[in-house]
């Protein structure tokens, strides 16, 4: 008997993984970041110098790297990549963007979703990213979108690139996030999109709490 899955899509910035990860501790499931199997591809792609546009290459390496992610007794994400802990330099802004790159390729897109469907055989799961309700698990139980302004999901950035001592112009990631949401949403492979059956939510000044509670109500597990 296959596990429960609630997923949840949405543009970066959202509040995906944050909002996952607090309804996964709510209801006693684990969260599955499938952002962390792509910045995990990436970031080996950086290191190898793999070219960010050769669709065959990228693939064979995804093919010779081991990805191992797992979440923690705490919620903390550990990613290790062919046994090296790289937890730490995935969030930087440059493994983010090689990631929105390496990702609009079907081959390396293909092999990540096995890894990502593993990953859920075990246990129940909170899945975020890009594909979750459309690709990765269509039959979820529960399919969220959860969307912001642009100039929101740059404030929360900012936030996340200055906590790790990192430059963040408002502007400048308003952009790069506009520029990231049309390469999500017309690439040929799993486009971001709202599916059919997901509920849309709107997290633009609403703390993470508010949209918890919101999902719950609407799972039907609160009044």
């Amino acid at each position: 008997m296959p596990h429960k899955v609630v997923a949840i899509d949405g543009p970066a910035g959202a509040g995906k993984t944050t909002v996952a990860r607090a309804l996964a501790a709510r209801l006693g499931y684990v969260v599955l970041p499938s952002g962390t199997f792509y910045r995990a591809l990436a970031w080996q792609a950086l290191e190898a110098g793999t070219p960010l546009d050769d669709e065959a290459a990228l693939a064979r390496l995804a093919d010779a790297t081991e990805i191992d992610v797992h979440v923690g007794a705490e919620g903390q994400c550990v990613a290790r990549v062919n046994g090296r802990d790289v937890s730490d330099a995935l969030g930087s802004s440059a493994v983010g963007d090689a990631a929105s790159r390496v990702s609009v390729f079907p081959e390396v897109r293909r092999r990540l979703v096995e890894l990502q469907r593993h990953f859920a055989a075990d246990c129940p799961v909170v899945a975020e990213g890009r594909d979750m309700a459309s690709v990765v698990f269509p039959n979820a139980e529960h399919k969220f979108y959860l969307d912001a302004t642009v100039g929101e999901r740059a404030r929360r950035r900012g936030l996340d690139l200055r906590e790790r001592g990192e430059e963040a112009d408002p502007a400048r990631l308003a952009a790069d996030l506009a520029a990231r949401d049309q390469r999500d949403s017309s690439r040929q492979a799993a486009p971001l999109r709202l599916v059919e059956g997901a509920v849309r939510v709107d997290t633009t000044g609403l703390s993470v709490p508010e949209v918890v509670e919101r999902l719950l109500r609407t799972m039907g597990l609160r009044p």
